[in-house]
């Protein structure tokens, strides 16, 4: 996430898979903030989460997601 404010604690967000050749992205919400890369196996089946924190660190703000899994 490139700045605060965007999303609070405890709010549910839409999450949009993406693909790539040997792996999967999501973009969580309208865009609000991408994952890093998960494998195959590592693969989310949930269509939503729950933001459970927000951390700001040197490189940008960082959002935790729970999921039904």
């Amino acid at each position: 996430m490139e700045r605060m404010g965007l999303v609070e604690i405890g709010q549910v967000l839409p999450i949009t898979e993406g693909k790539l050749p040997g792996s999967y992205y999501y973009t969580l919400g309208k865009a609000y903030a991408m994952s890093a890369n998960y494998a195959v196996g590592e693969r989310i089946k949930s269509k939503e989460g729950t933001v459970a924190a927000i951390e700001e660190t040197p490189r940008g703000f960082y959002i935790t997601m729970e999921f039904d899994e």
